[in-house]
Parts: C-alpha cells; sequence; structure tokens
C-alpha cells in the first residue's frame, strides 16, 4: 500500500519548496577525484555539468567535495573550500535549482553559504560538529540531517544493526530536536536514513520497505537509492533497472525527495512512480 505525502512548505533562504505534489530531484555533482582524473575536479568542467543538470531539470543540485565511502580520508577545511568555491562562484546566480552542499564542517558551510548556496546536506546528522546547526541557522538555510552509523573507515566492522529502522527512526529523531534546539526551524529540515552509511546491502532493502516509519518524525523523508548499494554484482543495463526499482520503491513509501545520478533516465521513472501514488490519493 502506498504511502500518502502531504503536502510540506520546505522553506530555504531565498525561496520555498512546496513538496508532496510531486516527488523532488536531487542531483549529486562530485568536485573530488575519480577515474576521469584532474579533468573531474576542472571548475569549468563542473560548472558545465550543474549548468546541463539545471536544463534537465533538477530541483536541487548538490556539490561535495569530500567523498563519504570506506578508504576515503577526511579533507582540511582548507582543501574543501579550494575545490568548492571556484566553482560556486562561477555558478552564483546561474542557475534556476537551488545549490546544495555537503558538508558537516561549520566552517565551510559559513563560507559557501555568502555564496548563494541554499541548503546543507549534512552527512553526520549533526553529530561530527553540532556547531554546523548554529551556522545553518545564522544563514536561513535548509538542512538536510543524514542518518550515518560510525565513520566510513569502520562500516566494514560494523555488525548489522539489529532493528535498523528503528534504530534509524530514533537517531534522526535526535538529529531533528538538535536541529530545534539550536534554533532551526522543523519547516527547513530534511531528513535522510542514509542508505549504505554503515548498513549492509541487504539492510537498504529493508529501509525502503519501511520508509513510511520515518514519516513519524515530521518532516520530509529524502532518499539516495544508488542503483549499486541494491545489487552485488550487474552489468550497467542490470543496475539501470535496480536503480529504477529502488526509486519506485522510494516514491511509493513515502520519499518527498531521491537523489539520484542518472537524472535523465530516471525521471520517467520518478513520473510514473508519481502518477501511481497520486491515483492512491484520489482513491482515498
Amino acid at each position: 500500500m502506498a504511502i500518502i505525502r502531504r503536502n510540506i512548505d520546505w522553506k530555504l533562504k531565498s525561496r520555498t519548496l512546496r513538496l508532496g505534489q510531486r516527488t523532488f530531484i536531487i542531483a549529486p555533482l562530485a568536485i573530488s577525484p575519480s577515474g576521469e582524473g584532474p579533468k573531474s575536479m576542472d571548475p569549468d568542467r563542473i560548472f558545465a555539468q550543474a549548468m546541463a543538470l539545471d536544463e534537465l531539470g533538477a530541483d536541487v543540485i548538490d556539490l561535495g567535495a569530500e567523498p563519504t565511502r570506506p578508504g576515503d580520508k577526511p579533507l582540511s577545511v582548507e582543501e574543501e573550500l579550494h575545490r568548492l568555491l571556484p566553482v560556486l562562484k562561477r555558478l552564483k546566480n546561474k542557475l534556476n535549482a537551488p545549490l546544495c552542499v555537503s558538508t558537516y564542517k561549520a566552517a565551510v558551510a559559513e563560507e559557501v553559504l555568502k555564496l548563494g548556496v541554499e541548503i546543507i546536506n549534512d552527512p553526520s546528522g549533526l553529530t561530527w560538529e553540532p556547531i554546523l546547526a548554529k551556522t545553518v541557522m545564522m544563514h536561513d538555510a535548509g538542512l538536510i540531517l543524514n542518518h550515518m552509523r560510525g565513520r566510513p573507515d569502520a562500516w566494514g566492522k560494523l555488525p548489522p544493526a539489529k532493528d535498523v529502522v528503528g534504530v534509524i527512526a530514533k537517531d534522526l529523531d535526535a538529529a531533528v530536536h538538535r536541529a530545534l534546539r539550536a534554533g532551526i526551524e522543523k519547516f527547513r529540515l530534511v531528513i535522510d536514513p542514509g542508505l549504505s552509511f554503515g548498513k549492509r546491502k541487504e539492510q537498504n532493502y529493508e529501509i525502503l520497505g519501511r520508509l513510511g516509519i520515518l514519516g513519524g518524525i515530521g518532516v520530509p523523508v529524502m532518499v539516495g537509492p544508488t542503483k549499486k548499494l541494491l545489487v552485488t554484482t550487474a552489468n550497467d543495463r542490470e543496475l539501470e533497472f535496480a536503480g529504477a526499482a529502488g526509486v519506485t520503491a522510494a516514491v511509493l513509501n513515502g520519499a518527498y525527495l531521491v537523489r539520484v545520478h542518472d537524472l535523465e533516465a530516471m525521471k520517467p521513472v520518478i513520473a510514473v512512480a508519481d502518477a501511481i501514488l497520486n491515483q492512491w490519493r484520489t482513491d482515498r
């Protein structure tokens, strides 16, 4: 049975996003070394990619300079800003979609919010640098609170979480209250269960299947059903279909926003899932 989403206004510094009537799409864009080498960090290349995502209809573009994968080393504030600032200066006032930056560092958030960024996506849910909440509050920005078990370098050693959805719900509820105590209004918050962030692959299915439980926290839910988290080995076509299944499950189980890498391929998938959800709403 599909979860019926209510309409919620997500208030950012310069605009309000009306969530619930359709699923909003968050398009991530990494500013970090990859198989493409230095070109993956070229500000001109990132600028062009962001403009293309905006043209394709991304609702939010999420820039991330520090990867959160096992084996990746944390960046200094200086290095993170060195990667982000040239791109943000180029993009300022150029996009229709609001800009988001994934960071847990208050010092990084302070600088990027001055350059037109409207949302901070904290992978740690205010557990690594709780002072980040004050920075977000001072700039009237939106805040995405992710759930993460442990640090990325310890994920391989963590035992499976018992009652993983219950743990996530409890921890995210606590994260929301940390934000509220810091002075952030509830209408600026979104939560993310953090698929794969310290969870086993099979637990990602459980999280997607029981996503509706997180609706009890009272803020919109975002999910990043990255296709590689859902299947162990597959070719590119199989991965695409696996990602489509994950996105559909997320929408029908109450996600207000989905974070997808293959925006063009997932747009029709999301449109169909929304149509099914809206039919259920009409029948009610």
